[in-house]
């Protein structure tokens, strides 16, 4: 497959190279939370052929020195004005000198952590607008502006008050990968370890990354997060502080979803803060992606829904890692691996597991292997209005008047209780006519379900194994 070698990023340099070779002027939106690999998805597609570029990182500076570093990068590309010029006195000028010296060339410019700039500048949009409308329309420059700030990106660059609205022919938003683009870093590794990689990274190419150079699971997690001078270790932290004004306050909503609290009033009651305060600051945390919210996939109203964190390394490092912090500044990281980590893992999986299975039924969807196309998938909670009691789904993905219905178990054996009881759930579904389920476990079933399942061809069995076929 073509850029089969750089992971899994193969779809996003293909378009992009598509974008790069019509006629004329091109805009392309490029946006994704932190160290999930922006740039350097960027930067490969401009090695490709060795494109000519212009290329800049905007920093967290004023006006005057973004624009000085600017004209330094348009000075070394092309130099015609440098024996009498240092920097352009606007950024007007310094586009236009482009255009003048790029006549016919293909060339990417390249402007990287846009919210920087624009926060030093705040005309610099309609700067880029003027010209997107203008003098770049003559030109075959690639113009691409690419950014962390999620909220900033999505609102104030393809947002409808944005002077640039509208004008992008393309736009990704670069998503960390999901569990099985993640394995193609641990070439070796078993699946449960493939698993846990996946449960404390996030998928985020970065931290995959640093777990392979460590050679194995244990290793990565040692070193990487439960040492000082570990790259993982303040990471949480360091985001924040780039993100956002009030980092303790944030820290402590964080903390109480990965503690397990999921409404707003038993988030503020564990956060110690107000419960308007706390409302405030999740749509915030929403925003930047690191929380979500989630409503029953099935009939769920607003004020069912529950926060969760999105971010898996977050949830990891929230989870184990603040809470041990005293040891593992001792130097303990032996002991907080063996005892706080270890024995609770297993437990920690299961909402990750349902992540996993929900994923690898969105691959099987696309390629139109299972007994429906689906339209939705999701997890399902709320009354069971016959038993009168709450209950929960793992997984259900419905199409018209067809749905399957699933449990993911992170535990060795499933046996024939849990498919019965799923049937039961199932029950409280009766615009339902064609019922199918899905059962997966982390090892295997017990024989009797294995014959169950030989004997319904509604019912599927799905092994960790699986997963990664």
């Amino acid at each position: 497959m073509f850029f089969f070698d750089f992971y899994r990023r193969e779809r996003e340099l293909e378009e992009l190279e598509t974008l790069y070779k019509r006629e004329g002027f091109k805009f392309a939106v490029v946006y994704g939370r932190r160290r999930v690999g922006k740039s350097t998805v960027i930067q490969k597609f401009i090695d490709i052929d060795t494109k000519p570029n212009i290329s800049f990182l905007s920093l967290e500076q004023n006006d005057k020195q973004n624009l000085e570093g600017f004209s330094e990068v348009v000075l070394g590309r092309y130099g015609a004005a440098r024996g009498f010029l240092d920097s352009f006195d606007s950024w007007e000028k310094a586009f236009d000198y482009i255009v003048v010296q790029v006549k016919q060339e293909r060339l990417v410019l390249f402007i990287d952590e846009y919210p920087y700039l624009s926060n030093a500048n705040k005309s610099i949009s309609s700067i880029f607008q003027k010209y997107a409308d203008g003098a770049f329309r003559k030109t075959n420059i690639t113009l691409i502006l690419c950014g962390s700030s999620m909220s900033f990106m999505e609102n104030q660059v393809l947002g409808a008050k944005s002077p640039l609205y509208g004008r992008r022919d393309m736009q990704f938003k670069i998503e960390p990968f999901d569990y099985y683009d993640s394995a193609s870093f641990f070439e070796g590794w078993s699946n449960e370890d493939k698993a846990f990689a996946y449960a404390v990274t996030g998928g985020i190419p970065l931290y995959l990354a640093r777990l392979k150079n460590q050679g194995n699971i244990a290793d990565g997690i040692k070193n990487e997060f439960l040492k000082k001078n570990g790259s993982l270790y303040e990471e949480p932290r360091n985001l924040l502080m780039q993100e956002l004004r009030e980092p303790a306050v944030y820290n402590a909503i964080i903390k109480s979803i990965a503690g397990g609290a999921s409404k707003p009033n038993d988030i503020a009651m564990k956060a110690g803060e107000e419960g308007k305060k706390v409302s405030k600051y999740l749509t915030t945390l929403i925003n930047l992606h690191f929380v979500k919210k989630e409503t029953p996939i099935i009939g769920g109203r607003e004020r069912s829904g529950i926060y969760r964190l999105s971010d898996g390394m977050f949830r990891f490092w929230y989870r184990f890692v603040i809470n041990n912090s005293m040891n593992i500044e001792s130097g303990m990281f032996n002991y907080v691996y063996n005892e706080k980590i270890l024995p609770q893992f297993s437990g920690y999986m299961g909402y990750i597991f349902e992540d996993m299975c929900i994923q690898y039924m969105k691959r099987q969807n696309q390629t139109m292997k299972l007994p429906v196309v689906f339209d939705r998938i999701g997890r399902w909670w709320g009354n069971n209005p016959v038993e009168r009691r709450q209950e929960e789904i793992d997984m259900v993905a419905t199409s018209g008047d067809t749905a399957i219905f699933g449990e993911c178990k992170w535990k060795d054996t499933v046996g024939t209780d849990i498919l019965y009881e799923l049937k039961r759930k199932s029950g409280i579904f009766r615009q339902f006519v064609d019922k199918h389920y899905y059962l997966f476990a982390k090892s295997g079933f017990t024989d009797n379900l294995k014959e169950t399942a030989e004997q319904n061809s509604d019912v599927k069995l799905i092994t960790l194994e699986e997963l990664y076929i």
